[in-house]
């Protein structure tokens, strides 16, 4: 009995330590793993799996609203899918780099081609909809 214990309490924890979430990003660390804004002025995605950037501020009543239904779909797509977060009030070079005049504002990033933004509180379903079809990401 202590060993199924164990073993129950083993993997809670492994599921614990490896639930995917949100990663919050900075202007450097956007530089980093997304796109190197100063550097090449073509995208070129520095990533290998396919990515949401939610573009938000702290005080902004639709951010609130997506903010849980994004980590909730990191939790979901686990690693086959990267969500990160850019507070605009503290990231200011990357959200005038990308244009970013009203929140939220979502860039969907396949793993290959072109990115595309979306504007608005959007709704889950909407949300896996551009995941499946404009990430090519499935559950």
């Amino acid at each position: 009995m202590k060993k199924i214990a164990i073993i129950i309490a083993f993997l809670s924890f492994t599921n614990i330590l490896f639930a995917q979430k949100t990663i919050h990003l900075t202007d450097e660390t956007f530089k980093k793993l997304v796109f190197d804004y100063d550097k090449d002025t073509e995208w070129k995605y520095l990533g290998k799996t396919p990515a949401i950037v939610d573009f938000y501020a702290d005080w902004c009543g639709p951010c609130k609203k997506v903010a849980p239904i994004l980590d909730q779909l990191a939790k979901e797509y686990g690693n086959k899918l990267i969500i990160y977060k850019v507070n605009t009030e503290n990231a200011r070079k990357v959200s005038a780099a990308f244009g970013i005049t009203s929140i939220p504002s979502i860039l969907f990033i396949p793993a290959t081609g072109q990115p595309q933004m979306a504007q608005g509180a959007l709704p889950k379903e909407t949300l896996v909809k551009a995941i499946t079809e404009v990430l090519k990401v499935k559950k």
